[in-house]
């Protein structure tokens, strides 16, 4: 017999949600952007922030962003590309920043990564370093990545703050002891579609009873697409499948997770969406 998809929750129309954590600027949307953004904010998506990754990223990031009114965008250097930054690059990371105030709201995605080390760790390290001192003279929240690399990411964050901005550590892996030590650092812990698979035991117990005001949700796209789209793109519109995930498992209704994470949202992103 064939499964059903889970329908997309009909939201009303004062409530709505914010993609957190999408990239946009990727070759997977570059036929089909405008689509993909309008059937997003037809359909209950309030906001999107796409991701800066490299200096090219951030500059597409940017353009994307000054394109869609509900769109905002991040500058940064990913682990992967730490390799490669330089203080020339910074400095133009820097520029990016002044040059365009209104479409940047945060400094990200930065961070580690010990899965892939496409970057040597103490390089990653460095840069990461770097950059959290680069946000906080910038004034911008911080969107972390971290894989693997738990311990090092809370020892530099320690260390490297206090992050009056706040931040978000990016599609969360960690348990709620380390949720909770995040938080303890003023940063957000934003879920992505993983928490609607079966076997996410662990982000799941972390959805359900991390406190409502450090919550966000976030695609990832065009990775990790939430049931039932799972192994398929991942586009801005499926973060309401986590939202109703989310719901399910605080037994509540996805209005109120809708809701919550776009207050927390609004409030770290200093009110640039149409709050």
């Amino acid at each position: 017999m064939r499964k059903t998809k889970t329908p997309l929750p009909r939201l009303p129309g004062n409530v709505a949600v914010i993609d957190s954590h999408c990239h946009l600027d990727m070759n997977d949307y570059k036929n089909d952007l405008d689509e993909v953004v309008n059937n997003a904010f037809k359909n209950g998506v309030k906001g999107i922030v796409t991701i800066g990754t490299d200096l090219p990223s951030s500059q597409s990031a940017i353009k994307i962003a000054g394109r869609y009114s509900g769109i905002r965008a991040t500058v940064g250097i990913h682990p992967h590309d730490a390799d490669s930054a330089t203080d020339d690059t910074l400095t133009e990371i820097s520029n990016l920043v002044a040059e365009n105030l209104e479409e940047v709201v945060g400094y990200g995605e930065i961070g580690l990564d010990y899965v892939k080390n496409y970057s040597d760790p103490r390089i990653q390290r460095n840069v990461f370093r770097t950059q959290l001192r680069l946000a906080r003279e910038l004034k911008l929240p911080v969107i972390i990545h971290d894989r693997e690399a738990h311990n090092d990411c809370l020892k530099i964050i320690k260390e490297e703050g206090p992050f009056e901005q706040g931040g978000i550590m990016h599609c969360f892996s960690g348990d709620l002891t380390y949720a909770h030590r995040l938080i303890d650092c003023n940063f957000h812990i934003s879920i992505p579609g993983v928490v609607t698979f079966n076997k996410a035991e662990q982000m799941q117990r972390v959805a359900t009873h991390v406190p409502a005001e450090w919550l966000l949700v976030e695609t990832d796209g065009p990775f990790l697409a939430p049931v039932p789209y799972r192994g398929k793109r991942n586009e801005p519109l499926y973060v309401l499948y986590t939202v109703t995930k989310i719901a399910e498992l605080r037994e509540t209704i996805p209005d109120e997770i809708a809701q919550i994470t776009t207050t927390n949202g609004c409030k770290l992103f200093n009110y640039r969406f149409n709050c």
